[in-house]
């Protein structure tokens, strides 16, 4: 999944694909590396940025939504609480609904239903404003997250979202200290007793910039490690602003997992 947010702000990337013309040219650029979906962002989720209205969420996101399906066919995923956002982004074609707050939003859940798209349900503490003022759990954190999306995924079927239409993502540095992030990466095949698809992103963010002293333009080669490592612990869906180094370092690592299957399973078949 190729990130690609028409934010002035974010934490990375902002104000690089504002105008039209650079947001499809940059998808264009990680389709072609590998990208299988660009996941498409009009509100910064970064720690202390600023809500934005619903009207500007949709100027942004928009008319980017509509040209990468029109134009170059591809596989949209919108980042979004915003149920009008929702809506309009169904109806000019996107693909998948990716939801920080996991449908908490008044009206999110009903537009996520109307809209006929697939889900992903993300596990945050508190909002951007405020998540990473010494975020602090009473339980283990893969705990905490395996119980949280356990019960957005029970609500939402409650509701009559069907489960094959979700996904979960355990929400790296959403309300997480360092030391949270990396034990929940280190134990997130948790989640697969959830039985659902998962996401993970970790592209360029902070825990690699605070365990590596990097900034952020030199976080390639650690998140590049985390990829590789989300993968093998389940993740079906990586979330990143590197496509083409990523697409290279989880397939190299995938196929040594292969061999290994391909061994396991040549030794049985001789037993």
């Amino acid at each position: 999944m190729g990130v690609l947010n028409v934010t002035p702000d974010s934490f990375s990337d902002g104000g690089q694909h504002v105008a039209l013309d650079d947001a499809l040219r940059r998808a264009e650029q990680m389709l072609a590396e590998g990208a299988a979906m660009i996941d498409v962002g009009g509100e910064s989720t970064r720690p202390g940025a600023s809500p934005v209205g619903e009207q500007q969420e949709l100027d942004r996101v928009a008319p980017v939504i509509e040209a990468l399906v029109r134009e170059l066919d591809a596989l949209v995923s919108v980042d979004t609480s915003c149920p009008a956002v929702m809506h309009e982004a169904s109806a000019l074609g996107a693909g998948m609904i990716n939801d920080v707050r996991a449908l908490e939003r008044d009206g999110a859940l009903a537009a996520a239903m109307g809209s006929g798209l697939p889900v992903c349900l993300m596990h945050r503490q508190g909002e951007p404003q405020n998540m990473q003022q010494a975020p602090a759990y009473d339980k283990p954190i893969e705990e905490v997250v395996v119980d949280y999306l356990a019960a957005r995924v029970a609500e939402c079927e409650a509701a009559g979202l069907r489960r094959h239409r979700l996904l979960v993502d355990p929400g790296f540095g959403f309300g997480k200290t360092v030391e949270h992030n990396l034990r929940l990466l280190n134990r997130m095949d948790v989640l697969q007793s959830l039985g659902l698809p998962i996401l993970a992103g970790m592209s360029r963010k902070s825990m690699i910039g605070k365990v590596l002293g990097r900034p952020i333009d030199e976080r390639l080669p650690g998140g590049l490690a985390l990829a590789a490592m989300a993968v093998e612990r389940g993740a079906s869906i990586v979330r990143v602003h590197d496509v083409g180094p990523t697409v290279d370092a989880v397939n190299m690592a995938w196929a040594v997992w292969q061999e290994g299957c391909e061994a396991s399973t040549s030794k049985e078949s001789n037993a």
